[in-house]
């Protein structure tokens, strides 16, 4: 791989060496490094482009690493990855995809993934988004996942996309049967004229399932937001969404909540705040020497960490 690949991989899964365990490395479009382990295998779909992922039941500490690199101006794909989780596992896994576009054409990449996570099974799953490059062509990411829990099953994902995405629509299904829970945590920030959606949709099928879904956004000069969420409480069960958004110069951000309860045991609330940075923080940070700017900076950061 070369200097911008890896530096792209740095940026989305934190790899600057060959990781241990189960990895499948993809790079414009092509396979560019694969390894299984006893417990975890990774299968070339047949059909379609994409990846297999089996865990075996009762797996624990181990990792696999899914990312896509983009340096390809131009370049276009759509990638399907379906994860099997067994019974009893415990498990990280570490996905995102960088482009690094230095053209005049747009690149893009969907990832669709889906998750069948069997019972009592626990997942940890991050997902990083990173845009790079000095061209006129745009960078765009649509991931798409589709999560399923079985009984007593877990899963906890992490999204982050803070730097160079024009364009991106999140769109999050799940169903959560009895005992299981979902936590969806995502940060995003936006500037220029960049424009990022979200889309979550979760049914709470089983009873004591539980979900808590969490935005924390920034929006900056000119890019728009949208925050989408609907909780459908099927059975007696706990839902909880939250947005909290920071705009600033023209900026736009709407967050959209949808709770719909169909029994009587559903207990579902959502939260939302919209707003710029106040002025009593920046006058704090200010009295300590730092510039508006300055101060600006270190209370976005404080916020996305």
């Amino acid at each position: 791989m070369d200097v911008i690949q890896q530096e792209l991989l740095a940026q989305v899964a934190g790899l600057h060496e060959v990781p241990e365990g189960a990895y499948n490395i993809r790079a414009n479009g092509e396979m560019a490094g694969r390894n299984t382990t006893a417990n975890i295998d990774i299968i070339t779909k047949t059909d379609r482009s994409g990846i297999d992922i089996k865990i075996k039941p009762g797996t624990r500490g181990e990792s696999v690493h899914i990312p896509v690199v983009l340096s390809q101006s131009g370049l276009q794909e759509s990638v399907y990855n379906d994860f099997f989780v067994g019974e009893d596992c415990d498990i990280t896994i570490i996905a995102g995809c960088g482009i690094h576009n230095s053209g005049d054409q747009a690149s893009e990449h969907s990832g669709i993934h889906r998750f069948f996570v069997d019972k009592n099974a626990r997942v940890r799953y991050v997902e990083k988004h990173y845009g790079s490059g000095d061209g006129n062509g745009e960078r765009v990411m649509n991931p798409t996942t589709e999560i399923h829990l079985a009984q007593g099953a877990s899963l906890e994902m992490e999204t982050v996309q803070i730097k160079g995405i024009d364009s991106t629509r999140r769109v999050t299904t799940a169903s959560v049967e009895e005992g299981a829970s979902l936590t969806i945590k995502e940060k995003i920030m936006t500037h220029g004229k960049q424009v990022a959606e979200t889309d979550f949709t979760v049914d709470m099928e089983g009873e004591d399932s539980s979900v808590n879904l969490i935005s924390r956004s920034v929006a900056r000069e000119q890019s728009r937001q949208v925050f989408r969420s609907r909780i459908n409480g099927n059975a007696s069960c706990h839902g909880h969404s939250e947005c909290d958004a920071i705009i600033m110069d023209e900026a736009s951000v709407s967050a959209i909540p949808e709770l719909t309860a169909n029994d009587i045991d559903a207990n579902l609330i959502h939260e939302a705040a919209i707003g710029k940075i106040a002025g009593e923080q920046l006058i704090k940070l200010m009295t300590l020497g730092l510039t508006e700017k300055e101060a600006e900076e270190q209370i976005v950061k404080g916020f996305l960490k």
